[in-house]
């Protein structure tokens, strides 16, 4: 298993002021922006230990206009980490803020930490 949160984080971290992982604590602040590790399985079991880890991350966008030009930020910064976008939508959100649901997934060698796609 290989822990890569913080360099999503630090990838992340200063698009905006309202970043956590997990789900905001301060809904007056927007733009906000939360990630959360979806998947972090065994993609290669070698000689008796995990050898590549498949990870998936969500990313949601919370904004009072627009989510468009955060989201762009946000893809290039987790694409610069060897992540692949495998979906981005808006949500209709009861709330009236706008709302953009976004996924990237990667194969990480856990030694070198190089990202691999296998799709």
């Amino acid at each position: 298993m290989i822990n890569v949160k913080d360099q999503v984080y630090g990838a992340l971290k200063d698009i905006c002021e309202n970043i956590s992982d997990g789900f905001p604590s301060d809904w007056e602040t927007f733009p906000a922006i939360t990630y959360v590790e979806e998947e972090n399985s065994v993609y290669e079991w070698t000689d008796g230990k995990e050898d590549k880890s498949k990870l998936r991350y969500k990313i949601d966008i919370f904004h009072e206009r627009s989510t468009s030009t955060l989201a762009l930020e946000v893809d290039k910064r987790l694409s610069k980490l060897g992540l692949r976008r495998t979906m981005c939508q808006d949500v209709t959100d009861l709330s009236e803020l706008k709302h953009k649901v976004m996924r990237y997934e990667g194969i990480i060698d856990n030694d070198t930490e190089l990202v691999y796609q296998n799709y």
